[in-house]
């Protein structure tokens, strides 16, 4: 017991390290085994081990003791990991079919051939290639071949490799003036200077394309992100039209296509033109970010510079990985998936939405009709005090000032960007109670219990769904 004790206390036992079996420990000692569990048990009441069925002896998840050097050095506050995850855009990891994943895995890997494992195509598997022709075509409405498609290792790589090609790069991209910041620090590493275009309530303002000397557009057309909604209909029309005009490209960001729930998901922007839009998607939000799998349906003409930009081998996505995706299309389990989660993630966009309404009225609530995160409304001059109280709470979330562009002309809006993909389910009704008690108090701003007092914002006022539980509607 003294030995252990000095063990946890000088740190060569870490918290959570597990000790051996006591019948292990006494064999090793030459011990009886009632010595050692009666000194396992001391221990466990005193506080320095924990013990659980069918996890073992572990060293308690206690503070670790200061050794001599580390006593003479400052102390630095340690980040406490939030309790409740609303962070926007995770799924919910949780929910992974690993039953039917791994089913696909070995289907897969029995069917692969040899050349399968050898060096092979930049473009990716052609199994993978072909699920994706006909599963986006029947899904996403998507126009296309196997020999368009390009398989990538998500968004993010595909934006890098769309950077680098030569008319891509002659002039600034437009991007939406509400946005991942990421999306935008990344264009910005290619070299390629990014400019705003006007978010209102029917998306990107298309019509100040024109004066953006743009050859390339990102755009979230199914769901603008963060904010919600699709891009209208005209406007889906008229950014094809500006792009056949000035030989430029719509990159075609389908981050969450499948999660709709008012009605059938929107379709593809790229059915309108195949030949002057990217459509971009990956399984981040459907299945998992950790698969790092994603796809470009590219225009004919944008195929060669997109592989010549791809390169070495190191950059490909595993085959494995494209192999079992491949299977999980056609076997239909992933159109299972994507049941099972759509139902899943509405009950919990239904759950919030109720919830607020009940306990926090004041607060406004829109771009809900698909995706898997909502946008609160807050007032004037209260995201950051309501994002130290969400904290306070234990409360990951994020505030809506960071996607904004900086050099945007809209007006600045306070809100939160709220998700509700990645908490499980027992977790999700106590970060819902978080979140109304971070809420601002609409007793200290009168303007805002009463919205006529108050301009409407173009922002978040309206977003084309009623801002009431779906039950109501």
């Amino acid at each position: 017991m003294r030995a252990l004790r000095e063990a946890i206390d000088s740190g060569r036992l870490a918290p959570g390290t597990r000790l051996p079996p006591h019948r292990t420990l006494a064999a090793d000692l030459g011990i009886s085994r009632n010595t050692a569990a009666d000194a396992y048990a001391e221990l466990v009441e005193e506080g320095w081990l924990t013990a659980r069925q069918g996890s073992g002896t572990r060293v308690a998840r206690r503070a670790v003791p200061l050794d001599a050097a580390s006593a003479r050095a400052p102390v630095r506050p340690t980040r406490r990991r939030p309790a409740y995850d609303l962070m926007p855009s995770s799924p919910d990891a949780a929910a992974f079919p690993r039953a039917a994943w791994a089913a696909s895995a070995r289907r897969a890997l029995t069917a692969a051939p040899n050349d399968a494992f050898g060096v092979g195509d930049p473009r990716g598997r052609i199994e993978l290639r072909r699920a994706l022709a006909e599963y986006l075509a029947r899904a996403r409405g998507v126009r296309t071949d196997p020999a368009r498609i390009v398989v990538c290792a998500g968004f993010a790589h595909a934006v890098r490799l769309l950077c680098a090609v030569p008319s891509v790069r002659e002039g600034p991209m437009a991007v939406e003036a509400y946005g991942l910041a990421f999306h935008r620090e990344l264009v910005a590493e290619t070299g390629i200077r990014t400019v705003p275009l006007t978010i209102d309530t029917h998306g990107a303002r298309i019509d100040e394309l024109p004066g953006t000397g743009a050859k390339a557009v990102l755009l979230t057309p199914a769901h603008q992100f963060p904010t919600g909604g699709p891009l209208h209909p005209e406007r889906r029309a008229a950014v094809v039209d500006w792009a056949r005009a000035a030989g430029a490209v719509v990159l075609e960001d389908d981050y969450d296509g499948e999660f709709r729930y008012d009605r059938e998901p929107v379709g593809a922007l790229q059915g309108l033109d195949p030949e002057h839009v990217v459509h971009l998607g990956s399984v981040s939000k459907s299945l998992s970010p950790a698969l790092r799998l994603g796809w470009m349906v590219l225009p004919g003409r944008l195929v060669d510079d997109v592989l010549a930009a791809k390169g070495a081998r190191e950059m490909w996505s595993g085959v494995v990985e494209q192999l079992t995706f491949a299977d999980f299309l056609t076997s239909g389990a992933y159109d299972r998936q994507l049941r099972r989660m759509r139902r899943i993630y509405r009950q919990r966009r239904d759950r919030l939405v109720a919830t607020l309404a009940d306990r926090a009225p004041h607060v406004r609530v829109s771009g809900i009709a698909a995706g898997l995160h909502a946008v609160l409304e807050l007032p004037p001059d209260t995201e950051p005090d309501t994002l130290r109280g969400a904290r306070r709470q234990g409360l990951a979330l994020a505030g809506l000032t960071p996607y904004r562009h900086p050099d945007t002309t809209m007006p600045a809006r306070d809100g939160l960007v709220l998700g509700y993909g990645t908490p499980t389910e027992h977790a999700f009704t106590a970060g819902l109670d978080a979140l109304c008690l971070a809420l601002p108090d609409p007793r200290e701003d009168p303007d805002h219990r009463d919205p006529a007092r108050r301009g409407s914002p173009p922002l978040l006022r309206r977003s084309g769904v009623p801002e009431v539980p779906a039950a109501r509607r």
